[in-house]
């Protein structure tokens, strides 16, 4: 068993690392103050080759793995969180199109992913259907050559400044789940508009929008992999889905004790630094034991996946404990920095306000909890 990335996994991290650290960092409390999609970052991203990690060359990927995109991953939510959420979001297109594209599809909408120069998004979510995928109602209904799309989706990520959407829709509304399919629907399209951006508690650069569908005519080319098949498309997709956001909870969690530390070391009380109290002591003590066991979780769920091994049981694990993690040590975090950590002069305050999102987004604790539990009993 080795623990060891190797050293062009190694490269790859320390790269991220120090872009993330010497660009993205410094204006982390802008981006969320200001509410900016953080158009740069992605552009930067997109300049070292970091945004189709494991999509092949060919393709315009760098043709790593999906330990490798998690480590790079994880150095852009210690240092962004937006930034990483954007990143991982994105995976949410691009992998469903590595999986189940036909080589036109994946030429034309794959490529300009992978090399950075288009942003993709991923919907599923209805006012109606949040974890009940089989329950959406967004239709879509052949007409000769082409799909005519019908409804409303909500919370997606990325929308609105993503130019690729994966987008489920109901071709035969009477099979429930298996009359689900998967759909690629450019912006700008006829008939497809943006509504609402949700006005959300944190992550206000992050854009979470309605998609629109009125008589949105679409070729009939750009069904993405088979007609009633996109329930499976939906599913594989979020079991990888669940390592971004585990990956994401991650750094997050790390950025936190971070700055508990640094904290902890500087804040005078009773004469000598507050890190010499045995109860701050053991509160950083338990945030790094339980980081490390969520990183290495996820960490061991990508790797699974790049052998081809089953690995989603590990992935919801993975997704389930990282997230909890992570609002556990941002609020030893808050608690550690006292009455500074709820001002917005700490970041703390800010990663608190960002860490429960993870806990509720891509399959909330409590379906993570029924996933594992069908594992199990299987």
């Amino acid at each position: 068993m080795n623990f060891n990335l190797t050293e062009d996994q190694e490269l790859i991290r320390k790269t991220a690392q120090e872009i993330c650290q010497e660009e993205f960092a410094p204006k982390a409390n802008e981006v969320d103050e200001k509410g900016e999609f953080p158009i740069e970052n992605i552009q930067k991203l997109a300049q070292y080759d970091l945004m189709g990690i494991p999509v092949s060359e060919e393709y315009g990927g760098l043709g790593y793995d999906f330990v490798t995109w998690s480590v790079v991953g994880e150095e852009i939510s210690i240092a962004c969180t937006t930034t990483g959420a954007i990143f991982g979001a994105n995976m949410l297109c691009i992998y469903p199109l590595m999986l189940f594209g036909n080589d036109d599809q994946k030429e034309k909408y794959l490529t300009p992913l992978a090399k950075g120069e288009k942003i993709g998004a991923f919907a599923i979510t209805e006012p109606n259907a949040g974890s009940d995928v089989g329950s959406i109602r967004t239709d879509a209904v052949k007409d000769g050559d082409s799909y005519i799309l019908n409804g409303t989706k909500v919370f997606i990520t990325n929308a609105g400044e993503a130019d690729i959407y994966v987008i489920l829709a109901k071709t035969n509304k009477e099979r429930g789940a298996r009359g689900i399919s998967a759909f690629i629907v450019e912006k700008g399209t006829p008939g497809f508009t943006f509504g609402k951006n949700e006005n959300k508690m944190a992550f206000k650069a992050l854009p979470n929008r309605e998609l629109i569908f009125e008589d949105c005519k679409i070729p009939a080319e750009n069904l993405l992999y088979k007609d009633g098949r996109g329930f499976r498309v939906a599913m594989q997709t979020l079991d990888v889905g669940r390592i971004g956001m585990g990956i994401g909870a991650v750094g997050l969690a790390k950025a936190a004790l971070k700055e508990a530390i640094k904290y902890a070391k500087s804040r005078i009380q009773f004469e000598k630094p507050i890190a010499s109290f045995q109860a701050i002591q053991f509160m950083l003590a338990d945030m790094a034991t339980e980081i490390e066991a969520a990183r290495l979780l996820i960490l061991k769920a990508a790797f699974l996946k790049d052998r081809g091994q089953k690995f989603e049981d590990i992935a919801a694990m993975g997704k389930l404990y990282a997230s909890e993690v992570a609002m556990r040590v941002v609020n030893k975090a808050v608690q550690i920095h006292g009455g500074y950590g709820y001002s917005k002069e700490y970041p703390v305050e800010r990663y608190f306000r960002e860490a429960k999102l993870f806990e509720i987004v891509e399959g909330t604790s409590e379906i993570q909890r029924s996933v594992i539990a069908n594992y199990v009993l299987k």
